[in-house]
């Protein structure tokens, strides 16, 4: 199916087990909410991330049925089947919250049960054992993390779920907007972690959906 400026894949979701999902930064307006309604009239099922602040109202002016998370900057029409899977969404600062919110604004599009920690990073680590049960009962397990990026590593080696760690660009100066924590991240000593790129909650998301549900 194509429009004006997409051709629409209706069929990714059979063919990879995750939908076509629009990237709305750098699109205009109007190309967003053309994309929006082709996919959702294709599928009766649109989700569109990274949507520019000064569009969110007019797209959800434009689609009173839609969704719409400002933090997560996530907007979505219509529903997919609920699978049952739980999934954690770990973050460990208030400052990661807007990538954190993405990747659980998208589980949840995708149908699967998020299970969310906020604000337990390495600075009070005594707060993830609080939550650590809830997330020893998840499939697998998000968790997001900027500064030195140590809490992914933490996570793996109390929990039997694959990991997925995401980078922030949250730091100092020598974070180097999210490069230490990437770095941190990728030689992590506890096994079973896999890392996507600084910022992609949505990546983190689908990654997790995929290794739950296929």
């Amino acid at each position: 199916m194509e429009t004006s400026v997409a051709r629409i894949d209706g069929e990714r979701r059979e063919r990879t087990g995750v939908p076509e999902v629009i990237f709305a930064a750098g699109k205009t307006l109007e190309q967003n909410l053309a994309l929006v309604a082709a996919l959702h009239a294709r599928t009766g099922f649109a989700l569109a991330t990274r949507v520019p602040p000064d569009q969110q109202a007019a797209l959800a002016a434009a689609y009173p049925d839609a969704v719409l998370d400002p933090l997560a900057g996530a907007l979505r029409r219509g529903t997919l089947p609920r699978t049952g899977e739980r999934i954690a969404v770990v973050c460990a600062g208030t400052s990661d919250l807007p990538v954190a919110q993405e990747a659980a604004f998208v589980l949840d599009a995708f149908g699967d049960e998020v299970v969310r920690a906020t604000d337990v990073g390495v600075a009070g680590v005594h707060r993830l054992f609080e939550v650590l049960d809830e997330l020893r009962a998840c499939r697998a397990i998000v968790v997001v993390a900027g500064m030195e990026g140590a809490l992914p590593s933490i996570v793996a080696g109390l929990v039997k779920a694959p990991v997925i760690a995401v980078p922030t660009s949250v730091g100092y100066g020598a974070a180097f907007e999210g490069i230490a924590a990437l770095l941190a991240m990728l030689t992590a000593c506890a096994p079973g972690i896999g890392v996507v790129n600084i910022d992609n909650g949505f990546g983190a998301a689908a990654l997790a959906h995929k290794i739950v549900c296929a």
